[in-house]
């Protein structure tokens, strides 16, 4: 029995709302085949369809949990839980076959489609049978042919993540590329700017320098000036006595005799 199942408190509680709204189902049948009127009867299928819609929503869930569970699980009892979860996509694909059956029978085309997105479609064939009619081993191929074309869906989300994936790593590599190079240009900006500062400081120093040594040039000029002025004035007039002599360029002194005062000598 699906209630002797070994399962979680939230496995549990999903489960008997599939199964309360499975009960629903039933007996909403069963009402639609007392019900003569055809308007009655589309609002009666409007309100299963919601019903459907919503074991379907139930049964993913159901699904989720019970993958997020298994490696809690001993394998026989994931075993007993994903044959609970067939079972149960069979039994919604039994009423979504039943449900597509009063449609074609009432002919109503305004109702919406219903989605089964998970649960496979009926075949032209199940569409004109009852589904009290309807064999295990019916639902057992109904319910293979879904999980077929589950994993072929399965299969080609696989391929767009796969797909996804490599463009995203080419993305990160290439925006990984152009984060270096933007590194290697700032540093190299750096390096500019450091050298600039340098440049800057030994021009502001030349030109320091280049002053100093102007005006001590411009000292020695004047010093030479002056000296070539004196020297060109004692040439001139030697007899100047407000210039004074300079080393080597002032006239010979006049030698001097030396008066030797001799005894008289006596005869």
């Amino acid at each position: 029995m699906a209630s002797n199942l070994p399962m979680s408190q939230q496995l549990e509680q999903i489960h008997g709302e599939i199964r309360d709204h499975f009960r629903a189902l039933a007996n909403g049948f069963q009402r639609l085949d007392k019900i003569k009127d055809s308007n009655r009867q589309s609002k009666q299928l409007e309100e299963l369809t919601g019903k459907m819609r919503e074991c379907k929503r139930l049964i993913k869930e159901f699904d989720r949990e019970l993958k997020d569970e298994e490696g809690k699980n001993p394998p026989d009892v994931n075993k007993q839980l994903n044959d609970e979860k067939q079972s149960m996509i069979k039994e919604l694909n039994s009423y979504v076959a039943l449900r597509k059956t009063y449609l074609n029978t009432l002919g109503n085309k305004k109702l919406e489609l219903f989605d089964t997105g998970g649960v496979s479609e009926p075949t032209a064939e199940e569409n004109v049978q009852m589904a009290s009619a309807m064999s295990n081993q019916e639902l057992i191929n109904a319910g293979n042919k879904t999980m077929d074309e589950t994993d072929q869906a399965i299969e080609r989300s696989k391929q767009v993540v796969h797909q996804t994936i490599e463009v995203g790593t080419q993305t990160a590599g290439t925006l990984k590329g152009q984060t270096d190079q933007m590194g290697r240009i700032v540093n190299e900006l750096d390096t500019i700017q450091f050298s600039l500062k340098k440049a800057s400081q030994l021009v502001k120093e030349i030109g320091r320098q280049v002053a100093t040594d102007k005006c001590i040039m411009l000292f020695l000029l004047l010093i030479v000036c002056g000296v070539i002025a004196i020297i060109v004035v004692k040439i001139i007039n030697p007899n100047n006595k407000d210039i004074k002599d300079i080393p080597g360029l002032a006239p010979p002194a006049p030698s001097r005799r030396l008066l030797s005062i001799r005894a008289p000598v006596h005869y």
